[in-house]
């Protein structure tokens, strides 16, 4: 049966730790309860948000009368299928708690997605990625309840319509409950490093191999210098990690910024960094509105914080002039990466 919390807030059940009150919070730690819950609220008609760790949303101050559903199923399967390894996990496993797992069992795939606050269920919504990985590279299927056919789904990694920080769930969010993600990851303790910061963290070249153990501190050590692992004590890590996706553009585009701006090739066009684009535009790290409770991470620039109290509001008009610098400065619009719970940029 789903746990019913009353009423709460998602200042108290968020990473950003802003957000007005929630009429009902309800926990499910079972499928079965996510999906009692999920029917009950469609059957009634109430206004239903389904939450995983908080750690990608940026919440309204204002009250929300519906109710909030945090999927919470756990439990990892493993299956040695020869060369390779297939996993299934709950949507409610943490993913680096998955990420661990799976290093111990041998395969390394997972290492450059290490720290990656959540929870497993967000990780094909989003697509995470990190340093040269992404997990749509390892998604067999995803397991849903689908709200309109009211019926549980399994949708193959074609099916999911994966792209750069995307996937058919953003355009039906509402539509589907992750369920568990059934992976196949290679049994390999050693990962092929893609990246050239993390390659240079590591001293070794961009496309060597190296073990899955060396990789994962590397990473963690980077994303703690960037405030991009949750410490309760840091306010620079009060936030939703990244909140630009870096833009893809033209050619052309990239042809017009200078030459030191990081590029990167992608399937539709030229990725730029937007770290970059932010720096560059004259809002640096700590930058703050005046009488402000938001601000720039002291540790990298496109994290937004909550320096002190911050309101959704306050958060919103950070993101606001920092879009418009970058407009202004480079004609390159940026796309938050944050799901936006009754708000707007």
């Amino acid at each position: 049966m789903p746990v019913e919390l009353g009423p709460a807030s998602f200042a108290e059940h968020t990473t950003l730790r802003v957000g007005g009150v929630v009429r009902t919070w309800i926990i499910a730690r079972t499928e079965d309860a996510c999906i009692e819950a999920v029917v009950e609220c469609d059957d009634i008609g109430d206004p239903l948000l389904v939450l995983g760790g908080g750690s990608n949303v940026v919440c309204s101050d204002s009250p929300f009368e519906g109710t909030v559903l945090q999927v919470a199923p756990t439990g990892i399967s493993t299956l040695d299928r020869g060369g390779h390894i297939r996993v299934v996990a709950a949507a409610g496993e943490e993913w680096d708690e998955l990420v661990e797992r799976t290093l111990e069992a041998g395969c390394a795939a997972f290492a450059p997605l290490s720290g990656i606050p959540g929870l497993v269920g967000a990780s094909p919504i989003q697509n995470i990625g990190a340093y040269g990985a992404e997990v749509a590279d390892f998604i067999v299927s995803v397991r849903v309840w689908d709200r309109i056919d009211r019926a549980v789904r399994e949708l193959s990694d074609e099916e999911c319509s994966f792209g750069y920080r995307t996937s058919m769930f953003k355009s039906s969010i509402d539509r589907f409950v992750v369920l568990s993600v059934t992976f196949d990851l290679p049994l390999d303790e050693f990962v092929c490093v893609d990246y050239a910061q993390l390659a240079a963290v590591l001293g070794v070249e961009v496309g060597d191999s190296v073990s899955g153990t060396r990789v994962r501190q590397a990473v963690l050590e980077l994303r703690r210098g960037k405030g991009m692992l949750l410490d309760p004590d840091d306010h620079d890590t009060w936030s939703v990690g990244s909140f630009f996706v870096n833009p893809v553009i033209s050619e052309a585009q990239a042809m017009s910024l200078p030459d030191d701006c990081p590029v990167f090739d992608a399937p539709d066009g030229i990725k730029v960094s937007a770290a970059w684009l932010i720096d560059n535009s004259g809002v640096g790290c700590g930058f703050q509105l005046s009488e402000s409770g938001a601000q720039v991470s002291t540790k990298h620039s496109l994290a937004i914080c909550n320096a002190h109290n911050a309101t959704c509001e306050d958060v919103l008009e950070l993101a606001r002039a920092m879009r418009a610098r970058v407009r202004e400065r480079f004609d390159i619009e940026l796309e938050p990466e944050p799901r936006l719970i009754g708000c707007s940029l």
